[in-house]
């Protein structure tokens, strides 16, 4: 890809992040969403553990944390065989709001992907393979 193309796909790859961020709705913020899918993904973590994950600063996602809890979609539980260490876990309530959110997110990406040519839907599921290996998953 020459310079040019590079920049177009960074704008493209940005400017859809964005949109599918604020298909979350009102309440949560993209740092609480973050924190959230780390949680659910990687399971019950320390917040020093979701601190580098999320790699911000431990008093960062302690906000983070304290703010979900409040709102109770995570718990915040003594470690078990250490008491001065916290464990956070995903609560039920945490689930259904990131299941709501994704399907949104996924609602919304469908009807822009159904307006789409057949041919132009199928370069993008091409394209799928080699936008994964760029992450590294």
């Amino acid at each position: 890809m020459d310079a040019e193309e590079v920049t177009r796909l960074r704008v493209v790859l940005t400017r859809l992040a964005r949109r599918l961020r604020q298909t979350a709705g009102p309440g949560i913020t993209p740092s609480q969403l973050s924190v959230l899918f780390t949680v659910d993904r990687s399971g019950p973590l320390t917040p020093g553990e979701l601190a580098d994950l999320e790699e911000v600063q431990p008093p960062t996602v302690s906000r983070i944390i304290g703010g979900l809890e409040g709102d109770g979609l995570v718990t915040r539980t003594a470690a078990e065989g250490d008491r001065r260490t916290a464990v956070v876990a995903i609560t039920p309530a945490g689930r259904k709001t990131l299941s709501q959110i994704q399907l949104r997110r996924d609602v919304w990406l469908a009807r822009r992907t159904d307006s789409l040519n057949e041919r132009d839907g199928a370069s993008l599921a091409a394209a799928l393979p080699v936008l994964e290996r760029l992450l590294g998953e």
